[in-house]
């Protein structure tokens, strides 16, 4: 699977989180649940100053690498993190080195497909923070398009 090398200046992001395992798949219904809530309660609404309508969802906090627990970020990238609404999560992304991987097609399949590929692969991860964004390509009817950034140490 083709991939291209980024680095990124630090930015923010406002949404919901939840701490999950990819034990017993765990994961799976817990961050299925993750994106029922943003969408029910219209979060994307709620998240003040963002910067565009392009939804991130994060993996950080790792306690380990891909085996162990980790938070889950589900928002949307903002200017600051002043004032924030009670009930939201925030968090910083630092400056890192990623490995940006694109996944087109439907979904969640594709961008399951990319992260099993990520997983089988041997690179060497930072487990810091990971995430793939679901932009404008994301809702394309034909071709969806989700970029998936792997922090790479």
């Amino acid at each position: 699977m083709k991939f291209e090398t980024k680095t990124l200046e630090p930015f923010y992001l406002l949404g919901l989180s939840v701490r999950t395992t990819n034990e017993a798949n765990q994961s799976q219904k817990d961050i299925g649940d993750l994106w029922q809530r943003f969408f029910s309660q219209n979060i994307i609404e709620q998240i003040p100053g963002k910067a565009n309508n392009d939804i991130y969802c994060v993996y950080t906090d790792y306690e380990t690498d891909a085996t162990g627990a980790y938070t889950t970020l589900l928002g949307c990238r903002v200017a600051s993190l002043q004032n924030l609404p009670d009930g939201l999560a925030a968090i910083t992304i630092p400056e890192t080195t990623y490995r940006v991987y694109k996944s087109v097609g439907k979904l969640p399949n594709s961008v399951l497909a990319t992260w099993q590929h990520i997983w089988q692969t041997d690179m060497n991860r930072a487990y810091t923070t990971d995430f793939d964004v679901y932009g404008p390509k994301s809702q394309d009817s034909n071709q969806p398009e989700v970029e998936t950034y792997v922090a790479v140490a």
